[in-house]
């Protein structure tokens, strides 16, 4: 129990085929059995209790019987043989540079944590200090107790199952619009159907729909004609923008001959055609807008008869798609119920709730987890790689330890960690299954405001919620999450539309989806209008003004609107949706649109976070604090004369990315 509790837990080597313990707290395996009172990293960090102790073991065991210690595989190029500058202010002084040479990152933590008490301010610059969020902060979200959700355990075995599936309902899109319309399909059209379709539906699966109404999706059906008859791109010089114009021209003639058209559509778009054809032979003179209007007109004359000669082919599509959906999901379901039916899981009797408001609690799920296979789980470099039958996850050594505390501070039905692995392996195989394995796909869907953005927003309107998240890109450990079976155990409330709280100061930034956003302007107008309770939505949404898209105009002259202001387009930084994998310098993105800050409250709301010119002020602010210089190392070692920003007020598991249990 003693070992069990330090982190030890004996494991068995495939290659040397003999068992060895392991300590998940330190990364250190030993092949003989641990003995607490010596060399103890837990108790005893800077090991000079036991110095001579672990000398005088290690000279009685053979070449090659001791598993070496992490810090002495470092110290042949690794963190151990770098320089770790770290700034220390004692009691409000003046700073001063300590240099902690040839010591471990985590050694360097243990002498802050031993000195903390003295310590009023601290600035590391090393590698390992690159952090994008603050679990330390408690959540004012006020909710009515709920029970337990009803929606089936993760397992590894049936996520492999679906992401197979998935995968093959994206290949069957890509080949429906390539067969029936002769184009590819429109980029992240197929995720935004996804998240369109998820607004409906009220089938069993977390990510395919399979009870909808209406069947045909408004999304898919909008992205597919736009591009049809073929796809506008951008364009820069006059010759790209004449090609487009006689392609377009082409194209429209081309399918109109082809297609069942009326005489009178037919003849409107071969006139138009061909007239645009012949000028295009005659003038050679024209200029890029020239040629962009003509364009346009050709569009505003063609445009209606090619749709409705398209109509019932793209609705085709998009009805085809989703009865397969309809059929992967029954297979998914089946095999997922005989699944826990083999494991003896039965479905429990209804859990009692009262009638209370409480804060808010991550989901809680009313089946018991079935026992989980293994996952392995191995490092290169700072990528974590988890492998389960061949399936590879990756995900950043810093994530990976974010995880590791939002799962302790939200899962209660494993504490020994015996399900860590395998869940977190089914969390990370399905963001990355719903964002498609295209380059820099799907990174729209979970891009975040910048650290300084956030810490204003905690600072002087309260917010400590984000209605959009995932535990991957979340700056809290309180937020609402698309997949409550696989994100309620690292701190997720759920899917926001079906999260109704009655007080709280909240953050939302959807995705770009309009059916969503949508929805979410009903859902903010309803919990507003019912609760007499503080309640604050701070929205940050896509400044599209042509045309204007619903949700902004329904929060424009909302009732409960109390301000609104715009950062202009260029100015302003994104964090990555795939943060989690990224490289570094990849981890920032400038917004190539202005982004609109509209503040929805109740009276109550607006007498608490009221959004006074002081505070929207330091706001705007915090967009032109440099975010590469606080989510990046220094490019040098600092000096006195140039000391570095300090990283906010971060606990110190949180800052070396290192368990929280390190320091108990």
């Amino acid at each position: 129990r003693e070992l069990v509790q330090a982190g030890w837990s004996k494991c068995w080597s495939k290659r040397e085929n003999r068992p060895y313990w392991f300590n998940r707290f330190t990364n250190q395996s030993m092949w003989e059995m641990p003995v607490l009172g010596q060399h103890d990293d837990i108790s005893d960090p800077l090991g000079l209790n036991a110095a001579s102790a672990e000398g005088a073991g290690d000279a009685g065991v053979g070449n090659g019987q001791r598993k070496r210690h992490l810090s002495e595989e470092a110290a042949q190029g690794g963190l151990n043989n770098m320089v770790c500058p770290l700034y220390l202010s004692f009691h409000g002084s003046k700073q001063d540079l300590i240099y902690f040479c040839q010591l471990s990152i985590e050694i360097c933590c243990e002498l802050i944590y031993f000195f903390r008490d003295m310590i009023t301010e601290y600035v590391c610059h090393c590698c390992c200090c690159r952090i994008y969020w603050d679990l330390d902060i408690q959540t004012n979200a006020v909710i009515r107790e709920r029970a337990p959700a009803n929606h089936l355990p993760p397992h590894p075995e049936i996520e492999l199952q679906r992401a197979r599936l998935t995968t093959k309902l994206r290949q069957h899109y890509q080949e429906l619009c390539y067969q029936r319309e002769g184009i590819e399909p429109p980029r992240e059209s197929f995720n935004r159907w996804l998240l369109e379709r998820k607004v409906l539906d009220k089938g069993p699966d977390p990510l395919l729909p399979s009870d909808c109404d209406p069947i045909i999706s408004r999304s898919m059906f909008r992205e597919v004609m736009n591009d049809i008859p073929i796809r506008l791109s951008r364009i820069k010089y006059k010759e790209e923008a004449r090609k487009l114009l006689f392609k377009y021209a082409e194209a429209a003639k081309k399918m109109i001959d082809s297609r069942n058209a009326t005489p009178d559509s037919r003849k409107v778009v071969k006139w138009n055609a061909e007239d645009t054809m012949n000028w295009l032979r005659r003038d050679h003179s024209a200029s890029k807008e020239d040629y962009m209007d003509r364009l346009e007109h050709l569009r505003k004359q063609c445009g209606p008869h090619v749709t409705a000669v398209a109509k019932d082919s793209v609705e085709g599509i998009c009805t085809k798609i989703y009865h397969i959906s309809v059929e992967y999901v029954r297979r998914i379901r089946q095999a997922h119920q005989t699944l826990l039916k083999d494991c003896n899981i039965t479905d429990p009797e209804a859990a009692e709730v009262q009638d209370r408001l409480v804060y808010c609690y991550p989901v809680r799920l009313a089946l018991p987890s079935p026992n989980q296979p293994r996952v392995e789980l191995h490092f290169e470099n700072d990528i974590a790689c988890l492998r389960y039958k061949g399936e590879m996850v990756k995900v950043n050594r810093g994530y990976f330890a974010k995880l590791e505390l939002l799962y302790r501070y939200s899962c209660i039905d494993d504490p020994r960690f015996e399900k860590f692995l395998s869940r977190i392996w089914c969390l990370v195989k399905r963001y990355q299954v719903m964002f498609g394995a295209g380059v820099n796909e799907g990174m729209g869907l979970q891009g975040a405001l910048p650290v300084p953005v956030f810490e204003v927003l905690n600072k002087q309107f309260g917010v400590s919620f984000e209605c959009f998240a995932s535990p991957l890109n979340s700056y809290f450990k309180q937020f609402c999450s698309a997949f409550p079976d696989t994100d309620g155990f690292f701190g997720s409330r759920g899917p926001f539309l079906n999260f109704s709280p009655a007080s709280g100061s909240f953050e939302a930034n959807p995705p770009f989806c309009e059916e969503l956003k949508d929805a979410m302007v009903t859902h903010f107008e309803e919990l507003l209008e019912k609760s007499s309770e503080p309640l604050s939505f701070i929205i940050f949404i896509p400044e599209w003004r042509d045309p204007l898209t619903p949700a902004l105009n329904r929060m424009e002259t909302s009732a409960f609107r109390r301000h609104h202001m715009s950062v202009p387009a260029f100015e302003h930084e994104y964090r990555s949706g795939s943060q989690h994998i990224c490289k570094k310098e990849e981890m920032y993105y400038k917004a190539v649109h202005g982004t609109a800050v509209i503040f929805l409250q109740n009276d109550a709301g607006f007498t608490k976070w009221e959004p006074t010119p002081e505070r929207i002020q330091e706001l705007l602010a915090a967009y032109q604090v440099s975010q590469r210089a606080l989510g990046s190392p220094a490019l040098g070692w600092p000096t006195k004369e140039g000391l570095p920003p300090k990283i906010g007020l971060l606990s110190l598991p949180q800052l070396f990315n290192i368990s929280s249990t390190r320091f108990l």
